[in-house]
């Protein structure tokens, strides 16, 4: 029979799930606001410690340098990073000194220690989220649970986008042959002369073709459309009321939903990876494939032959898949008694949530890509994080409702 956790409290006000940087954004924003929350709130994530998805996953792809400039961080204080790098100004990367990957991760450390939250995340994984009168229960994976008044879901959200020729298949094939980009990791490769397929025209795709080029592979990189150059994943003016305002005025979710699907406009690579990219083509090391669908690929035991739309046909010893993610509020597991209890209006996978980013009828607030309808289209970045924290933090900050009731 399940029990509570004899390292956790049988219950505590609020429950982060989730420790990456949208996570740390909210914590530090809370505190400055409301010190008395301190030690009423715990964050929960399978590593036990901050930023560790985060981390594995820009050291896997040799990521150089952040896409979002100095001063979007998890401090509140925005200049908090520019201050963190006086001392190292050559980890800035122009034109908007994007932090170098270890500049970030020092400043967070940095974060996670001045705001003293090294202690603060259980190494535990939330496996179902139970509405439990007017409270939730947290079950954990290891069948114990514990009761929560209030819960943010800071997870990210995202399922992957699986290409409708996957499922048809029919080969066995062993699964290095064939991984989504978060299952690659390049420090662990070795790639010199293996001909290696990926799949996306995102700035994921970019680094993975980037990276097994640096190990010798003869690259090929297939997009579904021509290969987008931006210097970030949205326009600037997403930042603030320049184009917000017009987007917080509609009423209609659905316009909404397709305002961030324009603004977004599927994957793009920086200028700095689309150089390397060009630079590759022409030294005929990488193949370049605009306007490029798979129709069919089939294992033949020590390499893929893959069949393309436009009548070519290639042989590949690794298939990687850089083909974005997408939101879906209905396939989140932990949402789907929440969904049941507390059915709430849905625009194409996307809840829609009160200004303060709660679920109507509960104390559950969704921070990330679940909450675009009410953030804009950089929910998912560090930007949203912050815009994030400043919606949900007066909701639970606010005396009236910052009380541990009587139980």
């Amino acid at each position: 029979m399940a029990t509570n956790s004899p390292q956790l409290p049988s219950k505590i006000d609020l429950a982060i799930i989730g420790a990456g940087p949208h996570a740390l954004t909210l914590v530090t924003h809370l505190l400055q606001k409301r010190q008395t929350m301190r030690g009423r709130f715990l964050v929960f994530d399978p590593s036990g410690k901050w930023m560790s998805r985060w981390q594995q996953q820009f050291a896997a792809l040799e990521i150089p340098h952040l896409r979002s400039p100095a001063v979007h961080h998890p401090d509140p204080n925005p200049f908090a990073l520019r201050k963190f790098a006086e001392s190292r100004p050559g980890e800035l990367f122009p034109p908007y000194d994007l932090p170098g990957t270890r500049l970030f991760e020092d400043m967070c450390e940095d974060v996670i220690h001045r705001w003293d939250l090294q202690n603060q995340v259980v190494k535990a994984q939330v496996t179902r989220l139970e509405p439990w009168h007017q409270r939730f229960r947290l079950w954990l994976q290891d069948g114990n649970y514990l009761m929560a008044r209030r819960v943010v879901l800071a997870t990210g959200g995202s399922k992957f986008q699986i290409p409708d020729w996957i499922n048809q298949i029919t080969t066995e094939y062993p699964s290095d042959k064939l991984c989504y980009s978060h299952k690659v990791d390049l420090r662990k490769l070795d790639l010199a002369n293996k001909r290696i397929l990926v799949v996306g025209g995102g700035l994921t795709s970019g680094h993975l073709a980037v990276g097994a080029l640096s190990r010798g592979a003869k690259v090929h990189l297939m997009l579904r459309r021509q290969l987008q150059e931006k210097l970030f994943d949205a326009e600037p003016g997403w930042l603030g009321p320049k184009y917000l305002k017009g987007f917080f005025a509609e009423s209609d979710y659905q316009k909404r939903w397709e305002m961030i699907q324009q603004a977004r406009n599927g994957g793009s690579v920086t200028p700095s990876i689309a150089m390397q990219l060009r630079r590759a083509v022409r030294h005929g090391n990488l193949t370049l494939d605009e306007y490029c669908q798979i129709l069919q690929a089939q294992w033949l035991g020590n390499h893929w032959l893959v069949k393309c739309d436009h009548g070519s046909e290639y042989e590949y010893e690794q298939i990687w898949l850089a083909t974005g993610s997408k939101f879906d509020v209905t396939s989140e597991p932990l949402l789907t008694e929440i969904l049941d209890n507390y059915p709430i209006a849905i625009a194409n996978g996307l809840p829609v949530l009160d200004n303060y980013l709660r679920w109507p009828g509960c104390e559950l607030f969704i921070m990330g890509g679940l909450a675009a309808l009410q953030v804009g289209p950089t929910a998912r970045n560090l930007s949203g994080a912050r815009m994030a924290s400043e919606k949900i933090v007066p909701a639970i900050a606010k005396s009236s409702i910052a009380y541990l009731p009587k139980s």
